[in-house]
C-alpha cells in the first residue's frame, strides 16, 4: 500500500515553509513515528514522521525547496521493500529527450511546487534557469531573482563566487531569519520607539546567590541564575506601570492583567524568543526550571508555535554575549523590552567614597505612543531597587 506524505498544517498564520533537512532517501526501512525530514517556517522548525513502518518510495523535494500545507513530499510502501527506480536508456527516445532539452531535464522536470506553480503564473522558462538549489535544482528564489531582474532568463554564479579579485558567498536566508528581518523592521517602522538607561548594583543578587546557590540547586534540581531575579522584578513593575505590559489595537489599548515573559535566546536558526507562561505565579526555581527547559528547547530546535506565542513583555540579555550596553527593539505588538547585559566592575561613589562595584546596564526600550517617558523611568527605577535590595522580591514590598 502506498502512503503519501503531505505537508501538515503548519499553524495559524502560516502556509509556506521549506525543506530544511532530509534525514531519509528512497529505499530507506523506516518505522513508525521516525523521523523522515525537517521542514522550517518563518517561526518555528517541525518534524515530518512515518505514520507507518515501511520503505521509502520516493521523494518528492529537496533541502531548500519551498512547500506548502498539503504539498505531497514524499510516497513510501507500508511494509515490504522498494526496488530502485531504473535507470533510463542511454539509447532510444530518452537519450534524444535529453538531447533536445537537456536543462529542462536537469531542472524543469524537478521543480517542486512552490517555484513551478510561480513561474507558471509568470510565464517562465525554468529550463534556462541556471538553478542554486541542490544538485543544480531551480528553488522559488531562482524564479523570484529572474521576475526581479525583469527577464525570463538567468545565468547565475555558483554561490561561492568571485567580485572582481574578491570572493564572496551567497546563501538564501532562512524563513526564520526572513520573519526575523521582517519584524523588526515593521517594530521600527510602526512603533515610536524610545530607549532610557540605568544601571543597577548587581551586588545585593551576586551575595544571595553565591550563599545560597548550592542548597537552592540540590532542592530544586536546577541553579540559581540571575534571570529568575530580573523575571520576579519586572513582573513586580508591570504590575505598577501596566501600560508597559500593554499593546496597542487600532484606536484602543489593550491592558493585559496576565504576565507571559518573552525570553529571547539564540538558536541555530537565530534568535527565538519563547515564551514563559504565567510568570506571576512561579517562584524563582519554577522559573530557572521553566527558562531552563526552553532553552534546551530552543538550542534542539524543538520549539513549537505555542511556544514562541503571546508574551506580553520580554526580555533580552546581551550580557551573556559580552555586551556592556544596547538598545533592544520591541517585538510587535509589545510595547515594551528590557534589555540586560554584562556584569562589570566600575568604580562608583558611595556615601562619600569611592568603592568597585559589580554594575549593569539596564535598557528599556518602549513604545511612546502609549508609554510616557515619566512611566518609563518609573518602571526602569523601580527594576533597580528590587535587584539592589532583592529582600523586596521575597517580602513583595
Amino acid at each position: 500500500m502506498t502512503i503519501e506524505i503531505k505537508v501538515p498544517a503548519l499553524g495559524e498564520s502560516v502556509s509556506e515553509a521549506s525543506i530544511a533537512k532530509l534525514h531519509k532517501k528512497v529505499g530507506d526501512i523506516v518505522k513508525a513515528d521516525e523521523l523522515i525530514l525537517e521542514l522550517e517556517t518563518d517561526k518555528v522548525t517541525l518534524e515530518v514522521n512515518a505514520p507507518k513502518n515501511g520503505v521509502i518510495s520516493d521523494l518528492k523535494v529537496k533541502e531548500g525547496d519551498s512547500v506548502k500545507v498539503g504539498d505531497l513530499v514524499a510516497l513510501m510502501q507500508e511494509g515490504g521493500s522498494v526496488q530502485a527506480k531504473p535507470v533510463a536508456s542511454s539509447q532510444g527516445s530518452t537519450n534524444m529527450q535529453a538531447s533536445v532539452a537537456p536543462n529542462k531535464i536537469s531542472s524543469q522536470h524537478e521543480l517542486s511546487p512552490a517555484p513551478k506553480k510561480l513561474a507558471t503564473e509568470n510565464n517562465i522558462n525554468t529550463s534556462l534557469i541556471a538553478g542554486t538549489g541542490k544538485d543544480g535544482r531551480v528553488t522559488k528564489g531562482d524564479v523570484l531573482d529572474v521576475i526581479a531582474n525583469g527577464t525570463k532568463t538567468v545565468a547565475r554564479q555558483n554561490p561561492l563566487q568571485a567580485t572582481g579579485s574578491k570572493p564572496t558567498e551567497r546563501v538564501k536566508m532562512s524563513k526564520l531569519r526572513q520573519k526575523i528581518a521582517e519584524r523588526l523592521k515593521e517594530s521600527q517602522n510602526t512603533a515610536a520607539i524610545l530607549t532610557t538607561f540605568n544601571e543597577v548594583d548587581m551586588g545585593a543578587v551576586m551575595a544571595l546567590r553565591s550563599e545560597y546557590k548550592d542548597v537552592f540547586e540540590k532542592k530544586h534540581g536546577v541553579k540559581l541564575g540571575f534571570m529568575s531575579f530580573f523575571v520576579k522584578a519586572c513582573i513586580v513593575a508591570l504590575k505598577e506601570i501596566p501600560a508597559v505590559n500593554a499593546e496597542i489595537d487600532g484606536t484602543d489599548i489593550v491592558y493585559k492583567n496576565f504576565y507571559d515573559i518573552g525570553v529571547a535566546v539564540g538558536s541555530p536558526q537565530g534568535l527565538v524568543v519563547p515564551v514563559l507562561r504565567d510568570a506571576d505565579k512561579l517562584n524563582l526555581a519554577g522559573i530557572e526550571k521553566g527558562i531552563s527547559e526552553l532553552g534546551v528547547k530552543a538550542r534542539d530546535g524543538k520549539l513549537t508555535l505555542p511556544d514562541l506565542a503571546g508574551a506580553t513583555f520580554t526580555i533580552s540579555n546581551g550580557g551573556v554575549y559580552g555586551s556592556l550596553m544596547s538598545t533592544p527593539i520591541i517585538n510587535p505588538p509589545q510595547s515594551g523590552i528590557l534589555g540586560m547585559h554584562k556584569i562589570q566592575e566600575r568604580p562608583m561613589a558611595i556615601n562619600g567614597e569611592i568603592k568597585i562595584r559589580p554594575m549593569m546596564y539596564l535598557a528599556l526600550s518602549y513604545d511612546h505612543r502609549i508609554i510616557d517617558g515619566k512611566e518609563a523611568v518609573t518602571f526602569l527605577v523601580r527594576i533597580k531597587e528590587l535587584l539592589e535590595d532583592p529582600r523586596r522580591l521575597v517580602l513583595d514590598i
